[in-house]
């Protein structure tokens, strides 16, 4: 067992001991802190295992190179597999429950290479956090009886962080990085083109020097969030004609700024009675 963080070294123990309990697995492996932990606690319990990552064109080009990296690092039994969630018009709809489409998708073709392949489950990095969260990917994971094993262990985002700083896991900080088809508005078609829009706005962003960030499409307008520290970069009148400038080579026809800054899941807010979570 790898050395750990009092406080937390029961969770991890408890951790262990569930995955113990399964002859072989199949991990759904994004390459972010919470699939990358797993993965390494399936690879300390020693059961058989295959990492899975799903490529579409909602994933981040950015998230597809930090999994290759991630494979080489951590020696990961791993496969690719495409999935098609375009092709499914009830997520290009882009209802609420968008993500529960999604992960249809994605867990119909990992148990169906579980079973092809003869692994005994399919896990997913789900933490205790997410049972509080709106998901409605919860869903689709329950009818698909694929298991949280983080959760079962009772471990939340900030033991995982901890615990994947003392492994030495370079994901142990790394931004949340959900699909982007998140940062388009409800109700607005995801189709192939606001997906290209978006990345580009957001690498153009970066590449600025702009750290964590969204560019959220509504409509025909380029809305950004920012940290605190980078709103007030942008307020410089040089760099900001230089951002609207790109946004509008882009594609996009207005662009704007958000005062209120970065907050993950912002997008949720016309869901009555929902936290804000997620993308």
């Amino acid at each position: 067992m790898v050395a750990v963080i009092p406080g937390v070294e029961v969770k991890y123990s408890a951790l262990l001991e569930f995955l113990q309990k399964f002859e072989s697995a199949i991990i759904a492996f994004s390459g972010g802190v919470d699939s990358t932990f797993l993965v390494a606690a399936v690879k300390d319990s020693g059961i058989p295992y295959l990492a899975v990552t799903a490529l579409s064109q909602t994933m981040p080009s950015q998230d597809k190179k930090d999994v290759r990296i991630a494979v080489e690092e951590l020696s990961l039994n791993h496969s690719f597999i495409k999935s098609h969630e375009l092709d499914v018009d009830d997520f290009v709809k882009n209802s609420p429950d968008r993500c529960f489409y999604c992960k249809s998708e994605l867990f119909e073709l990992l148990t169906k290479k579980a079973k092809t392949e003869g692994y005994m489950a399919v896990f997913d990095g789900s933490t205790v956090d997410d049972l509080t969260d709106y998901r409605p990917g919860t869903r689709a994971k329950n009818q698909f009886d694929v298991i949280s094993p983080i959760q079962e262990a009772g471990l939340n985002k900030d033991d995982v962080r901890k615990l994947s700083k003392k492994m030495g896991l370079k994901s142990w900080n790394k931004p949340a990085s959900p699909c982007l088809s998140s940062r388009i508005s409800y109700g607005e078609p995801i189709l192939p083109q606001s997906i290209h829009m978006v990345e580009s706005a957001e690498n153009a962003l970066r590449n600025m020097g702009f750290g964590v960030l969204r560019v959220r499409k509504q409509g025909d307008t380029a809305r950004i969030e920012l940290t605190e520290p980078d709103i007030a970069r942008l307020i410089d009148s040089f760099l900001r004609k230089k951002v609207t400038e790109e946004l509008l080579k882009i594609g996009f026809k207005f662009v704007a700024l958000d005062l209120e800054g970065f907050r993950s899941g912002k997008l949720n807010r016309v869901i009555p009675n929902v936290d804000i979570v997620g993308g």
